[in-house]
């Protein structure tokens, strides 16, 4: 035999040497005395029981939904300075004269700024104020006209302490004392004197600086509404005679200026003396 066939036939029978032996695995029969081998898979049944411990679940914290807020609320105005200004000194807007409360020095004083009114303002009786108001008054009788078509009247603005004593006079004289101290002001007391005071009236109603009339004219009415909001007030309200000393005159407005005009109106505070709580004066 050739000597590549012999190695072939030895290579054969020992590949079945191998098989028989079962060295392959492939179920071959095992060898005398060995144990039997398996080929197959071990059950569940038979796999090793193993204990995990259980995993706890973290603790769920519930995450906000965005939701529409309202935006936070703006931070209020600072409250408003009653000391701001002084309410004893004759030349500041927030000065008080009443019956309790006269200008010092009233038969001397006279206001530093006086100024004629604008030409064109209807001023019969050529009065002057100080220069402020006189601004504040001419806005205005411009903004009463554009809004009401009526024309308002400077009728008496700044009276030195000689026009006083007659003007208080003649009151006397027509009504008696008690009854010219509820319409007039003595000499030294009035807020005329101060040049921040104005008696308005109107081109069309025919009312005077008596009674009621003015109060229930367009221009009252409108003044009524609107005057604080060029820093007027009307100084001798209705029903206030018990805290101011004098009867309702509609038609007497006190400059004291926007901020403080406003505020008595936001506040319904009618007086000044209320307003900065002075004692009432309905008598001298």
């Amino acid at each position: 035999m050739a000597a590549g066939a012999t190695l072939l036939v030895a290579a054969v029978v020992a590949t079945g040497t191998l098989l028989a032996a079962g060295v392959w695995g492939f179920g071959a029969a095992p060898g005398p005395g060995a144990a039997p081998v398996s080929n197959t898979r071990p059950t569940a049944s038979s796999t090793p029981s193993v204990s995990v411990p259980a995993i706890p679940s973290p603790e769920f914290t519930p995450v906000p939904t965005p939701s529409a807020t309202e935006p936070p609320p703006a931070p209020a105005p600072p409250a408003f300075d009653r000391a701001a200004l002084s309410i004893d000194d004759p030349t500041s807007p927030w000065f008080v004269v009443n019956k309790l409360r006269p200008i010092p020095d009233g038969a001397n004083y006279s206001p530093p700024d006086l100024v004629d009114l604008p030409a064109g303002m209807p001023n019969p009786n050529g009065y002057q104020m100080r220069a402020d108001a006189t601004a504040a008054l001419d806005a205005m009788f411009q903004a009463g006209l554009a809004e009401t078509g009526v024309q308002m009247v400077a009728q008496s603005g700044y009276r030195d302490y000689s026009v006083q004593v007659r003007a208080y006079d003649y009151y006397v004289n027509a009504l008696g004392a008690d009854g010219a101290d509820l319409t007039s002001a003595r000499p030294g007391y009035s807020e005329h004197q101060t040049g921040m005071a104005m008696d308005i009236l109107d081109t069309v109603s025919g009312c005077s600086t008596d009674g009621r009339c003015f109060a229930d004219t367009t221009a009252g009415q409108w003044l009524a509404g609107n005057a604080y909001s060029f820093g007027w007030v009307l100084r001798y309200p209705d029903g206030k005679t018990d805290v101011t000393g004098y009867e309702f005159e509609p038609w007497h407005y006190r400059w004291v200026g926007v901020p403080l005009a406003t505020e008595m109106h936001a506040t319904g505070i009618a007086t000044l003396e209320e307003f900065f709580g002075l004692p009432a004066a309905p008598t001298y």
